[in-house]
């Protein structure tokens, strides 16, 4: 066996734990999401359109969450040593189409270091467990039309791509 590259533990994606984010696990969630609002170039390059207010926003909309679990929750994967590495967002909604709860799925990020190793399948397969075993019906989410990697890999989770056009109104 190699050893590990800089900066990459030799923890496999498959001994993770996911769960919801709670006030002890806040830190960690907004590192990850910070990071990735921060830095995503297909997230900045639509930042304005949704009204990004940066960390502060960040920081209210985990306390909402936190507040308010009944509309939605931050997803979070850690190591057995407690180490965050992957989070998104599920927010709650019903579909008059499907008749059933439905999930929102925002900010799929996995820390450097991370990727490339399964990590990213592992969150959304333990969501989608979570979710469907609380009677929802149906993941939605949007991708970028230039990120073919977040393409690939929707796809080989069994995402479909839909024949509409995400928009945004600022309130």
């Amino acid at each position: 066996m190699t050893a590990p590259a800089e900066g990459r533990s030799t923890t496999s994606a498959a001994a993770l734990r996911f769960a919801r984010m709670d006030a002890s696990t806040r830190p960690a969630a907004e590192a990850l999401l910070g990071a990735f609002l921060d830095q995503d170039e297909h997230y900045r390059a639509t930042a304005d359109a949704y009204g990004d207010g940066g960390r502060p926003a960040l920081a209210r909309a985990l306390e909402l969450f936190l507040a308010h679990p009944e509309i939605g929750f931050v997803w979070l994967g850690r190591t057995e040593a407690g180490e965050a590495v992957a989070a998104c967002v599920a927010c709650h909604a019903i579909s008059t189409s499907r008749g059933a709860l439905v999930a929102k799925l925002d900010d799929v990020t996995v820390a450097a270091g991370w990727q490339g190793r399964g990590v990213g399948s592992r969150l959304l397969d333990s969501l989608a467990a979570h979710l469907r075993a609380r009677g929802f019906g149906r993941i939605d989410t949007a991708c970028h039309r230039d990120n073919a990697g977040a393409w690939r890999f929707y796809a080989r989770l069994g995402f479909q791509p839909l024949d509409e056009q995400r928009l945004a109104r600022l309130l």
